[in-house]
């Protein structure tokens, strides 16, 4: 089962659940599995291993000398650089944003739901870490680092939940920014006091997707009235906010 969206002269199924499948050029969230002469092995949730060569990295280790810079369980931002007929999967950490993520939190959810999680242009991720006073980097296979305060991190936590669970309804963007709103929002500077007046929920939808215009004083990110309610918001990554 999937959710369909029609662009003609084509019908594309987006799985509500399933592995991931690597894509050149994705940029995903690996977890350091095992230490070699020459490269380490990454989980990245996909039917195989991908391993991460030290020619893809930014250090410059002698033989022996890779447990100094990544051991068994850390996690790292990593670009797809390459597939293979036989599946290989070759993976770099050379790019912007790209690296180890020291602290914080890892979230995993259906790698079906990260357009979901991103938003077109990235609005759903960024009004997720405006109200969280958090920082997010959201790996196309599912796996989602958060940091921040434990309420923050908290907050993000339950906002994935809602969007793994009802990522194919419509209206998702006025759930996740209800949610934020009655758990009390925060901003980079800690805790404030919402101002936005409540949602009426039994006025006219103006933009035709379940959202609502932003307040004037929030300062909000732009909304924009032309997404279609039956069609998925579609991102790409890397998106760190």
């Amino acid at each position: 089962m999937g959710y369909a969206t029609w662009r003609e002269p084509f019908v594309r199924v987006v799985p509500f659940a399933g592995r991931y499948v690597p894509k050149p050029h994705d940029v995903i969230v690996g977890i350091v599995q095992d230490v070699q002469k020459t490269f380490y092995l990454l989980d990245i949730d996909a039917s195989r291993w991908a391993p991460l060569h030290t020619s893809g990295t930014p250090w410059e280790p002698g033989p022996g000398e890779l447990d100094q810079y990544l051991r068994i369980g850390d996690a790292v931002l990593v670009a797809v650089e390459n597939l293979d007929a036989t599946g290989k999967i070759g993976v770099t950490m050379k790019g912007d944003d790209l690296g180890k993520l020291t602290g914080g939190t890892l979230v995993t959810i259906s790698p079906a739901k990260i357009p979901r999680v991103i938003g077109k242009g990235g609005s759903m991720i960024h009004t997720i870490t405006r109200l969280t006073g958090t920082r997010v980097a959201v790996g196309q296979n599912g796996r989602i680092w958060v940091e921040g305060s434990p309420e923050g991190i908290q907050r993000v936590r339950e906002c994935l939940r809602i969007i793994d669970e009802e990522g194919q309804r419509s209206g998702l963007t006025e759930r996740i920014e209800g949610y934020l709103r009655m758990t009390g929002p925060t901003d980079d500077r800690g805790p404030k006091t919402p101002t936005a007046p409540p949602v009426d929920r039994k006025s006219p939808d103006p933009f035709g997707d379940g959202s609502y215009p932003p307040d004037e004083n929030e300062g909000g990110t732009d909304r924009n009235p032309d997404i279609p309610h039956n069609e998925i918001n579609e991102g790409e990554g890397p998106w760190e906010a």
